[in-house]
């Protein structure tokens, strides 16, 4: 049988009861209760949006999905699985959100951490002795380093290490953790899978049964779940995810070419750059390098001198839209560790000159 390409599951899967006269997309379904009998018994345990939904993230990725109410529910409900005083392995530039969980479940002696750089293989591996999991992103937010999944999931895996990927940045389309041996994959589905700066959503997705049933249950029980109307409008934007990555992607690309060859710009990190350090790893394991471009200028003044005059490029935080958007990462409690200057470029899908242009003249006007 003919095996379809993940973008056209992203547009035909999830599509509900195929019978004569019913609607080719899944309904709304504004409704806390079922009658019983059915599959759908509680507003807070099942609703026909999420199964859509689900059925489209679990077809992308390779395994049964569960969505939550946002990305940090997502990652909140995987930490709860960690054992009392046990040791998780993260990257120190992973997400801000994620670590400040870490950092807070530390402090009252819920469990204990190492921070590792995620493309150092042998010293991500190293500080796996005696954790029970280690949490990855790649690539990483907003250094933009890149973790060999498939060799950090084997070797934690034989000192008996879980393995979770938050895989935000790469989206499903561009690349498959749990092929790369990975146990669980996180995404902040608020980002490209929505795809439109309008919904807050997050997801986790497994091939392991016992984490996937570990999972619904601290769902159901802590109350972080999708609204319909959100599970809804995040399976409307995954259905063009497709073309809006490609789109994104191929202007990634080009700015992160041109942003290199700028004096204004001390460094560009993006792995899609031949001198990228990410840049073998990522090819390997990657369909894409994806929409985000990370930049560096002098300082903190500079950074701030360019995104205020730009015109075209939204100063704002978050990533995935259709808008680009550009912030400094330095300016947020818990980004201690990005430089100062460190600009994250979310590209979006406007026309590329238009992009550039409102670049260059900001980056001119520093020179």
């Amino acid at each position: 049988m003919h095996e379809l390409h993940p973008s056209t599951v992203a547009i035909t899967a999830g599509r509900g009861d195929k019978s004569p006269g019913e609607p080719t997309n899944v309904p709304v379904t504004l409704s806390s209760t079922f009658h019983p009998g059915g599959e759908n018994v509680y507003g807070r345990n099942a609703n026909p949006n999420w199964s859509a939904l689900e059925e489209v993230l679990g077809a992308l990725e390779g395994g049964r999905s569960l969505v939550f109410s946002s990305g940090m529910g997502a990652i909140g409900a995987v930490f709860e699985r960690v054992p009392v005083g046990a040791t998780v392995v993260m990257p120190f530039d992973a997400y801000h959100g994620a670590r400040k969980f870490v950092y807070q479940a530390a402090e009252t002696g819920r469990l204990s951490y190492k921070e590792i750089d995620v493309s150092r293989t042998d010293e991500v591996l190293e500080a796996c002795r005696g954790a029970s999991l280690l949490w990855l992103e790649s690539p990483t937010n907003p250094l933009m380093n890149v973790a060999d999944i498939a060799a950090l999931a084997a070797g934690a895996h034989e000192q008996g290490v879980s393995v979770v990927v938050d895989s935000t940045f790469a989206t499903p389309l561009l690349q498959q953790p749990l092929d790369l041996g990975a146990d669980l994959v996180v995404h902040s589905a608020t980002k490209y899978i929505s795809g439109h700066s309008d919904v807050l959503v997050g997801a986790v997705v497994t091939r392991d049964d016992r984490a996937y049933d570990d999972l619904l249950e601290l769902r159901t029980l802590y109350g972080a779940i999708a609204g319909p109307m959100e599970a809804w409008l995040a399976l409307r934007g995954l259905r063009t995810l497709p073309l809006r990555l490609e789109r994104a992607q191929s202007n990634a690309g080009e700015l992160a070419r041109r942003l290199d060859a700028h004096p204004v710009v001390d460094r560009v990190r993006y792995p899609g750059l031949l001198d990228d350090p990410g840049h073998e790893t990522a090819g390997r394991q990657m369909n894409g390098f994806g929409g985000m471009v990370c930049f560096e200028v002098a300082d903190a003044d500079v950074a701030d001198r360019i995104t205020g005059s730009l015109r075209v490029i939204v100063d704002a935080t978050s990533l995935g839209g259709l808008e680009t958007t550009i912030d400094r990462r330095s300016r947020y409690s818990g980004e201690e560790a990005v430089p100062e200057g460190l600009l994250r470029l979310n590209v979006g899908c406007e026309y590329l000159e238009d992009l550039w242009v409102d670049l260059h003249r900001s980056l001119d006007a520093i020179s």
